[in-house]
């Protein structure tokens, strides 16, 4: 998936004047790329258009303007968009009873063992970014992948079942995934431009 380049960002003037309606357009975007697995998990499919947004973001509220250091927050962001061949992920740990959060994440530690993307008949294991949990603690913000071979891309593309599972001995939940969020990702696997109309639907509104 092609980055984000510098070109791609707004100066703060415009960014500004536009924001709350980027924002509305970035919220419709991201209900077909929202997926909800049992009570406590929320995958969110990333793009070019949820990350341009992030990065959007991040310049904003830190009030940034140098370009280099610009630059150095694209390096970043871009990493989370997915590769060739592949899905990529932000998944969310929610726990709402904050006096029980560092408990309910302990509960969850080895998750990465356990993810799932059921394309048909294909499971296809969800790949975490390292670094983000240890054997005595675990982030409540995951990065995950999941590598699509030929056939299951293929699959997608065609209409094959659809579904995210956890299989975690504290957390067992399957969802199959709503048919906005598997059109957005079929469209994606199938058109290379897809994602570029989305990103300039979210930025511009065309």
């Amino acid at each position: 998936m092609e980055p984000i380049g510098l070109d791609d960002i707004l100066g703060r003037e415009r960014y500004g004047a536009e924001r709350d309606l980027i924002r509305r357009r970035i919220i419709d975007h991201k209900r077909s790329r929202r997926v909800q697995v049992g009570d406590r998990l929320t995958f969110v499919f990333e793009d070019r258009a949820t990350i341009w947004y992030q990065t959007q973001e991040m310049v904003w509220v830190e009030h940034i303007t140098d370009l280099d250091a610009i630059r150095g927050e694209l390096a970043v962001y871009n990493q989370l968009l997915p590769g060739p061949g592949e899905l990529s992920a932000t998944l969310m740990i929610e726990i709402e009873d904050q006096g029980r959060v560092k408990e309910e994440l302990n509960r969850l530690i080895g998750i990465d063992e356990h993810v799932t993307l059921e394309v048909g008949p294909d499971r296809i294991p969800a790949r975490f970014e390292e670094g983000r949990q240890t054997a005595e603690r675990i982030s409540a913000v995951q990065y995950v992948r999941f590598p699509l071979a030929i056939g299951a891309r293929g699959r997608l593309g065609t209409g094959a079942p659809l579904a995210l599972a956890i299989a975690h001995p504290n957390y067992r939940a399957h969802a199959e995934v709503p048919a906005p969020v598997r059109a957005s990702l079929a469209a994606e696997v199938a058109d290379l431009a897809a994602p570029t109309r989305a990103f300039r639907q979210v930025r511009d509104g065309v």
